[in-house]
């Protein structure tokens, strides 16, 4: 039998062809083997094919064969992902308002190599979500990536910030001047990507959306701020924050109707703890970053949360909503 002319890739073509067109529902035959190798004009033999199965299991790729009818039939038995775990991710890339659509399109269409075709159209099939909002600065694996070698190299960073003003224009913010940023970690909050850093300007930690941010360069200043971040719990800040918005940091003490037991467990974690009030309600101390977004966090909850302490945060409450009345007067 006359040689092919692609002969020396023989064994990157049989995986390619075993991943591709086998899993643990589908099978290939020997003839339909030899005739998929055919067509990248590679020719191979029943005997060396079977040799070439078992090698394929040192590039970790463990093919079995089964009976079928007079022959036997093959298939790749197991890869480094299962399907429920690759849909996982792609849910996850999909819903991630902070990856733009040409990014997450590329990421899925990376992870479905990963599987057979056919549990590639499966995947295909999990991640259609319609309306989905998407991040529209497209650099911003690009900056994640440059914040993390900043953090891992102990360097300051600097960066523009832009906002949207009401003609849908990127309006750079302090008239375009950078920010220069201790990084020292990111934070993934409300669907939004947060830079967490240290502003020596303002002796104050500060965040920043990430996909806001343009022209970050790592400088060779070393970063400060390391006595603030020392006892910094970076999941437990995101969960004072909300919305990533600042705010002075305060005990509240809060009346909650029981029904919003799970409210508040899903918002402070299932350590927090719950003082039965009456039968109808509990009391429960929060430490949280007092803003105009937790008061509006609170607002949201209606008659069944009242903030009881301190008096200062329930005074704000209180102008808060005299405010909102008067603007809706």
């Amino acid at each position: 039998m006359p040689k092919g002319t692609n002969q020396k890739f023989k064994l990157y073509r049989l995986a390619q062809i075993m991943l591709e067109q086998t899993d643990e529902e589908h099978f290939i035959t020997m003839p339909e083997i030899k005739e998929a190798l055919a067509a990248y004009d590679i020719t191979a033999d029943r005997k060396s094919l079977y040799q070439d199965l078992r090698d394929l299991e040192t590039l970790g790729i463990d093919v079995e064969g089964e009976p079928a009818g007079k022959g036997y039939h093959y298939h790749v038995v197991s890869r480094p992902f299962e399907l429920p775990e690759l849909k996982l991710l792609v849910d996850a890339i999909q819903s991630s308002k902070f990856i733009t659509e040409k990014k997450s399109n590329t990421l899925i269409r990376k992870l479905e190599k990963l599987v057979s075709r056919y549990d590639a159209m499966k995947l295909q099939r999990q991640v259609y979500v319609s309306g989905r909002i998407k991040t529209m600065n497209e650099s911003i694996y690009y900056t994640v990536d440059a914040i993390h070698n900043a953090i891992s190299e102990n360097r300051k960073i600097r960066f523009q910030y832009y906002q949207w003003n009401v003609k849908k224009e990127m309006e750079l913010r302090r008239g375009g001047a950078y920010y220069h940023i201790s990084p020292w970690g990111l934070s993934w909050d409300d669907e939004n990507y947060y830079l967490v850093g240290y502003d020596s300007e303002a002796g104050a930690i500060r965040h920043y959306r990430v996909d806001k941010m343009l022209h970050i360069r790592t400088t060779e200043e070393p970063r400060e701020g390391r006595e603030y971040f020392r006892r910094l719990d970076m999941a437990d800040y995101a969960k004072k924050s909300f919305g990533m918005f600042g705010g002075e940091e305060q005990s509240v003490k809060l009346l909650v109707d029981n029904s919003l037991a799970g409210v508040i467990i899903d918002r402070f974690g299932k350590s927090v703890m719950m003082i039965p009030a009456d039968q109808e309600h509990f009391t429960v101390n929060v430490t949280v970053l007092v803003s105009s977004q937790f008061l509006g966090w609170v607002f949201s909850l209606g008659d069944k949360v009242k903030i009881l302490g301190p008096g200062e945060v329930a005074e704000q409450m209180k102008r808060e909503g005299e405010r909102l009345l008067e603007q809706y007067q």
